[in-house]
């Protein structure tokens, strides 16, 4: 606060007093000796008068509004940068305070908002994604008991066809389950020194015999014997399975997934290449959400829980590091990321 409610008081009573000696100059006969009186009286009683107003009408109560604007400053305004105007008003320095404290509070909504839109569109994502294979098995299921069994070609196909539908619920809630954990800090990253051309030789093997299936060739490039990174083993397997896997969805038959490497002094990144569809450039930002799909209808044709890229997104961040995506329509699309290199004793080079 600028002013006190002493210097208030003052510069008012010094104005009073002055008004009072210039409208008492205006009256015929008046006497300097009583001007100067009148003055001083006028300048005595409006400074007790004032400034007993103002400490205990006004400034103590300003004070208080002070003090305990000051602690919310303290717990709640640490983020908001101040913006006093140096105004002499003190009202104006509350206003000012007050409009801070709104300023937080509004973000915090919009904050909530954001939550709660996000809270809603996963509840509906998720609730869509566990209803299409419920109610595929549920449809096959009831098919059977109606009738259907005593067909044994009709039966077993039915059966496989429900068990394809619930091994797919079990991905999906496996996927949300993965999610959760990371999201959460439930899973926490076990750091060492692995070979990540290893780790690539075990994820194509894994899933050879699919892309076999579309007629896909799974290559790894220019690989050498051993390759140490520094990271958690487990969960970059599960990152290269699921961006090879996305890429064997996304490749049409005949085509060509490719793992290679570029080896720097400090890190190694991996990169997965497929001669897919592409992605188009406006959707390039948002492929690392959780259920977002590039083309809802095709996309869920093609397999897949929706969660493989925001896994991947998720362990990666947890390393410290993160996937980039170039992407070219009718050629295919190339996701990579980093990783440092290890020593062999376990620790980074």
């Amino acid at each position: 606060m600028i002013y006190s409610a002493r210097t208030l008081a003052l510069l008012l009573a010094v104005f009073i007093a002055l008004v009072t000696v210039l409208f008492l100059s205006l009256v015929d006969g008046a006497q300097r000796s009583a001007m100067v009186v009148a003055g001083l009286v006028s300048f005595s009683s409006s400074y007790l008068l004032i400034y007993v107003v103002l400490e205990f009408l006004v400034f103590r109560e300003i004070n208080r509004i002070y003090k305990i604007l000051g602690k919310v400053r303290k717990k709640e305004l640490r983020g908001i940068e101040e913006n006093k105007s140096g105004a002499v008003n003190p009202l104006k320095n509350i206003h000012e305070e007050i409009y801070s404290f709104a300023l937080l509070k509004q973000k915090e909504i919009d904050e909530l908002k954001k939550l709660e839109a996000f809270r809603r569109d996963f509840i509906a994502n998720v609730s869509h994604e566990l209803k299409t294979p419920v109610f595929a098995a549920q449809g096959f299921i009831h098919t059977l008991l109606d009738g259907a069994m005593k067909d044994k070609s009709v039966r077993n196909r039915f059966l496989k066809k429900a068990a394809k539908s619930l091994d797919g619920l079990d991905m999906l809630l496996q996927d949300l389950l993965t999610l959760s954990q990371i999201e959460t800090g439930g899973i926490k990253m076990k750091f060492a020194s692995i070979d990540i051309v290893d780790v690539c030789s075990e994820v194509i093997d894994q899933l050879e015999e699919r892309a076999e299936k579309k007629d896909i060739r799974i290559k790894l490039a220019n690989a050498k014997e051993k390759l140490l990174v520094y990271a958690d083993g487990q969960r970059i397997s599960q990152v290269v399975s699921n961006l090879v896997s996305n890429a064997i969805n996304y490749t049409p038959e005949g085509g060509e997934v490719t793992l290679s490497f570029e080896v720097g002094k400090k890190n190694v990144t991996l990169l997965v290449r497929d001669t897919g569809e592409g992605i188009p450039a406006e959707h390039l930002p948002r492929i690392f959400e959780r259920f977002y799909r590039v083309d809802q209808s095709r996309s869920r044709e093609k397999g897949g829980t929706g969660l493989g890229l925001a896994i991947v997104k998720h362990i990666l961040e947890g390393h410290g590091t993160r996937a980039e995506v170039e992407s070219v329509l009718g050629k295919g699309s190339v996701f990579s990321f980093k990783l440092p290199r290890a020593t062999g004793e376990g620790g980074k080079e």
